[in-house]
């Protein structure tokens, strides 16, 4: 399977009009005053969504110039963490965390396939820490990881083509949410992390099954 590829991508599900005080509460993991009372309430309050910035590239303005920062447009919602193979882009390993949660940690919680037939693992920078590349090391796989830019220098131009020769590789995974979103249009309706769980799981076992069948076609 030539290696495999990590990323995640997040998913919308529907906003939550809670207080400051209220949302204080559910990130430490406590049910809010009040809630626990009126149970009709509480069953429909998710509790495990949480909100986050969603950083996106800035447009290109009229006068051909571009804005000195990019967009972070606020989201609420899941996010979903994947491992692809190399070769037939199958999703081989999932994880649905609140939005907030960091990518890189998952990492290290159960997304690395170890019957893949290659050691290699792309992704990007978010993935790049002393503790992921010690656990890869330790566990056999080989980093493909994207290299961060060094403070305040600028990067060195073998490392960018390095980047640059991964990303060709890596970008494979995108293709996957991009599938997912635009013909499944993926979106979590129901209430609690362990639905989420089951709609993001479902959605990605339908992604593969009909990944199967083009190619099963394709080769008829």
């Amino acid at each position: 399977m030539l290696g495999q590829i990590l990323d995640a991508t997040l998913v919308a599900s529907p906003k939550q009009c809670n207080t400051n005080g209220e949302k204080a509460d559910l990130r430490e993991g406590r049910i809010p005053e009040g809630w626990e009372d009126k149970p009709v309430k509480l069953s429909h309050k998710d509790r495990h969504a949480r909100w986050t910035l969603k950083f996106t590239k800035a447009t290109r303005q009229e006068d051909g110039t571009l804005p000195t920062t990019d967009l972070a447009i606020p989201f609420f919602g899941y996010k979903s963490h994947v491992s692809i193979d190399r070769k037939f882009r199958l999703i081989r390993k999932w994880k649905t965390t609140d939005a907030a949660a960091s990518d890189g940690a998952r990492l290290r919680e159960g997304l690395l396939d170890k019957t893949n037939t290659a050691s290699g693992v792309w992704a990007d920078t978010a993935y790049r820490s002393k503790a992921n590349e010690a656990f890869m090391d330790k566990e056999g796989f080989v980093s493909k990881v994207h290299r961060k830019k060094p403070h305040l220098k600028p990067m060195p131009r073998h490392t960018q083509k390095s980047n640059a020769g991964k990303s060709v590789i890596r970008s494979r995974v995108e293709h996957v949410f991009a599938d997912q979103k635009s013909q499944m249009g993926l979106f979590v309706r129901t209430v609690g992390i362990a639905r989420a769980t089951m709609r993001i799981g479902l959605a990605n076992i339908v992604y593969n099954m009909r990944l199967f069948l083009e190619r099963l076609n394709a080769s008829a």
